[in-house]
């Protein structure tokens, strides 16, 4: 395949209303070393290139601002303002402020302009493979792959907003009130109004079936790209949220299909490298590639180098890993003497109970590591808790019973039954999934408040925030300012 070479780590995220120039595509590069949009969209091979460049930004940074690394930064944002990542101090102060939920309830907070812009961004860059691609050259197979990836990521991209802008989905509720902006057309910069929650989903699962009928079959290059597996995986997701047990089963079931649990040796060699047959979905980072103090593992990994993890490296939740197994791997990932002997870390590295060493970037010079963004084990969870509540309590007790097993050797079964063996899928899914960008979620979707107490959360480094109710008005993230001001048709959320 004849290679077309885009900065795509150049991408400049403009205005929220996507009125800006295309310098917030993935376009916007150097003529030395790009080709005009025009004819990367003539081909299937420039299709392809561009969704490429769609993959990089996922991870790369963006705006020349340290904290602004794709999907990787919010995924840690979705943990740090949950309670399971615990900030022993506050270092240099990366992440302090999302961790004291400051940002959510602020309109000029750069966090939540950045999610909004960078999703808008990739939906945006999705159509116009979509619709100016429609008559590339090229071979077919070829062509249908970019078409499908772009839908998938068009979906995801709404999905995250959704998720994090608007109110919880709840099945037989009232999901009329405002979602996000729902846009098809990459030219049209118009004021628009909000689509509400229904619609939003209703559009998700519109892009996600378009991904599905084009990647069905089509052998997928590496774990970053879009396979059928992971629209199995999206699609299974996004149906637990909405409390869809039926479809949570039937995807996750269909997504992991070839996707073995990894052994405990592999478990505790480090989350980073994406070849592992236990992910589905990630992204590898190349030399040329790395983000040095930015990047995921440069705030996340326990052994780099950095200003961030030396004075303050990521702590499980003392409360959680009480309640595991000595003999789960995933508890030995956690010193809760904080000196992780076994890593030789220099004598200027801060010591702290608890510290995780699930992360591990390539050494202390080197802070490359991949990054997972669907694993198979989460499938298993979302079935085990579907099952559940779809009143399967046995199945339920036999698909988790797979997975703790994997992860505990001497595991034997789970006992308690009703809402006490709830609890047990949770704490699985707590203790499996941590650091991978999902526990605030999770909160918001179960309905249920933050709680920090009890554990070895300091309430200095919190500022105090030690719990937040369900109800509280900032698990709804508000419309970022540029884009009220933008858009007078868009509605902001309650504050």
């Amino acid at each position: 395949m004849k290679k077309i070479k885009i900065l795509v780590g150049a991408l400049l995220i403009g205005s929220t209303m996507m009125m800006s120039s295309c310098s917030d595509d993935f376009l916007d590069t150097k003529p030395s070393s790009s080709v005009d949009e025009s004819l990367v969209l003539s081909t299937a091979d420039g299709l392809l290139a561009a969704v490429n460049g769609m993959h990089r930004n996922m991870y790369v940074r963006q705006n020349s601002s340290q904290g602004q690394n794709g999907y990787t930064s919010q995924m840690i944002i979705s943990d740090v303002m949950a309670e399971d990542v615990v900030f022993p101090t506050a270092g240099n102060n990366w992440f302090v402020s999302q961790l004291r939920w400051l940002d959510a309830a602020n309109v000029n907070s750069g966090s939540v302009a950045y999610a909004w812009d960078f999703w808008y961004s990739m939906i945006k860059n999705s159509n116009k493979i979509i619709v100016k691609g429609a008559n590339a050259t090229g071979e077919q197979n070829t062509k249908e792959r970019a078409f499908g990836e772009a839908y998938a990521y068009k979906a995801f991209g709404y999905f995250q907003l959704v998720q994090l802008y608007s109110k919880r989905y709840v099945k037989g509720g009232d999901n009329s009130n405002v979602g996000i902006i729902i846009r098809d057309d990459s030219e049209d910069n118009s004021p628009k109004e909000r689509a509400t929650v229904e619609e939003v989903y209703q559009e998700i699962w519109r892009n996600l079936e378009k991904a599905e009928e084009l990647l069905k079959n089509k052998k997928t290059m590496n774990n970053s790209h879009f396979s059928i597996s992971n629209v199995y995986g999206l699609k299974a997701r996004i149906a637990l949220v909405q409390q869809d047990y039926v479809n949570a089963v039937k995807y996750a079931s269909l997504a992991k299909v070839g996707h073995p649990l990894m052994e405990e040796r592999i478990y505790q060699e480090g989350f980073n490298k994406y070849d592992n047959d236990e992910w589905m979905w990630g992204i590898t980072i190349v030399d040329d590639q790395t983000d040095y103090f930015g990047n995921f593992m440069g705030y996340m990994s326990r052994n780099y180098n950095s200003t961030n993890i030396r004075q303050s490296p990521k702590a499980f939740n003392s409360a959680l890993y009480k309640k595991l197994a000595d003999t789960d791997v995933r508890k030995k990932l956690v010193d809760p003497t904080g000196k992780h002997e076994s890593l030789g870390l220099p004598s200027n590295f801060a010591k702290f109970p608890y510290t995780s060493q699930k992360f591990l970037s390539v050494s202390a010079g080197d802070s490359r590591g991949d990054v997972v963004f669907i694993r198979a084990s989460e499938m298993f969870l979302i079935e085990a808790e579907a099952k559940y509540f779809l009143g399967d309590e046995a199945g339920s007790k036999a698909i988790l019973s797979e997975l703790a097993k994997k992860r505990d050797s001497k595991f034997v079964g789970f006992t308690n039954s009703g809402a006490a063996y709830l609890e047990d899928i949770y704490v699985q899914r707590r203790a499996e999934l941590w650091g991978e960008g999902f526990r605030w979620f999770d909160l918001k979707r179960q309905g249920r408040k933050l709680d920090r107490t009890g554990a070895n959360h300091s309430s200095t480094v919190t500022n105090g925030v030690m719990t937040v109710e369900s109800t509280d008005s900032r698990w709804q993230w508000l419309i970022p300012q540029s884009e009220i001001n933008a858009n007078p048709l868009c509605k902001q959320n309650p504050s």
